[in-house]
């Protein structure tokens, strides 16, 4: 009777474990267990651009003016940040990207802040955000092109659908760093607009930035080339590259507590009775369960990203946020111009490796992609999956599960002990 209570309640047991494991790495895409309906749902995202649209359309329906606002000439800016922008049909993003990163700033902390909203379009007035009132009351400045004649007409054949994105990116992203570059802030921060940004991400940034600059410092440099703030875990899972360290250890795993009972087998009259093959079979089996489940559950899960920042050398993607150092901007800025053409994350990481730059990644993500439409045209190429946009895909899972509540909490509580009060 024992014994079949023992067996009831193992197997209870396991599928229980089993339904706890597929439930929570449901989210993890690095999983076997990975729903996607699940794992791609914006939940705390959504709520961020609730809290971000109800932000501006109370700016919208005010009559407030940048020192109402928090704004101010203020000459203790710490970060310019820039958010270039283009009009895309049938999706607006600027308004979240805006609300999000200002919605829930103290005056002291907008107040360090240079914000920039660079409409890359020739002519302006095409973008729907551009001649609303929003914009103008809550950037310090809203850049439009400044250039000759000669590569406006350039810039305006890239315009055109399915034209030279790769080149029009590149040329828009440089032109922003450059023009960030000119207000002399020590870090400049460039995100992409079809982002949300939670509650405390500008604290937590200058908090990663100081962290930045101490693990550089203690790897032996000066510097560093950027804080990412954005990265999706798909990238950061069991990657083929690494087979010969999961090898080791997993043989590791097995053999060690094998060797241990074999050990007490010697050593133990009542496990001598035991035949040491049936021994050995058990104990490889058992540890071979557990190497499965282990890498089964995902490694974001069992093996997840330390809070603070992470150097991150490689499988870092997009460049949904980066913030750089203000000589790395200006380089990068110069770097990018050179090149002419190319996707900004993978010069940037090229650059990096010809240069042997320190890469840093914040954890958890700071913002999250929301874009559903792409402006480099490819929305269904060979990237998509799961029924879902190319863009779509490009998702921090992680950053689903924050909490409101909490995280303004800890915002304030950051803001406390900045000021002494807690």
């Amino acid at each position: 009777m024992s014994g079949r209570f023992f067996t009831g309640f193992l197997v209870f047991f396991s599928l229980f474990a089993l339904y706890t494991l597929h439930s929570y790495s449901s989210r993890d895409p690095t999983s076997l267990f990975f729903n996607p309906r699940v794992g791609y749902a914006p939940a705390y995202s959504e709520l961020r651009r609730q809290q971000a649209e109800q932000f501006i359309t109370l700016v919208s329906n005010s009559s407030g003016n940048h020192d109402a606002l928090g704004l101010g000439n203020s000459e203790s800016r710490k970060i310019c940040v820039g958010i270039p922008s283009i009009a895309r049909k049938g999706a607006r993003y600027l308004r979240t990207a805006v609300g999000s990163l200002l919605e829930g700033l103290t005056p002291e902390e907008r107040k360090e802040i240079y914000f920039v909203v660079f409409i890359a379009q020739t002519d302006p007035t095409v973008h729907p955000a551009y001649k609303e009132h929003w914009l103008e009351a809550l950037t310090d400045d809203i850049l439009v092109y400044d250039i000759p004649n000669e590569d406006l007409d350039r810039i305006k054949n890239m315009e055109k659908e399915a034209g030279l994105f790769r080149e029009k990116g590149l040329f828009d992203y440089s032109f922003l760093l450059q023009a960030c570059y000119e207000h002399e802030t020590p870090y400049i921060a460039v995100f992409e607009d079809d982002i949300v940004a939670m509650d405390g991400w500008y604290y937590r940034t200058m908090k990663g930035l100081e962290l930045a600059e101490t693990q550089s410092a203690l790897r032996g440099s000066p510097d560093f080339l950027y804080l990412r703030l954005f990265y999706t875990e798909e990238f950061l899972g069991w990657n083929s590259e690494e087979w010969l360290t999961y090898a080791f250890w997993s043989i590791l795993f097995i053999v060690v507590p094998t060797g241990v009972l074999l050990f007490l087998h010697n050593k133990s009259a009542q496990l001598k009775r035991i035949p040491p093959n049936r021994l050995i079979m058990f104990s490889t089996g058992v540890c071979l369960t557990i190497i499965v489940l282990f890498f089964s559950i995902g490694r974001a899960t069992v093996l997840p990203l330390p809070v603070g920042v992470n150097y991150m050398p490689k499988y870092g993607c997009c460049s949904q946020g980066f913030v750089f150092p203000r000589q790395k901007a200006l380089t990068m800025a110069s770097y990018y111009t050179s090149r002419k053409t190319g996707f900004v994350d993978v010069l940037t990481e090229e650059y990096a490796d010809q240069h042997n730059e320190l890469r840093w990644a914040i954890t958890p993500s700071v913002i999250q992609h929301v874009g559903r439409k792409s402006s480099k045209v490819d929305d269904y190429g060979p990237g998509s999956k799961h029924g879902l946009s190319v863009a779509e895909t490009i998702w921090n899972f992680e950053f689903e599960r924050n909490n409101v509540d909490d995280l303004r909490r800890e915002h304030d509580e950051a803001v406390g002990r900045k000021h002494g009060t807690t």
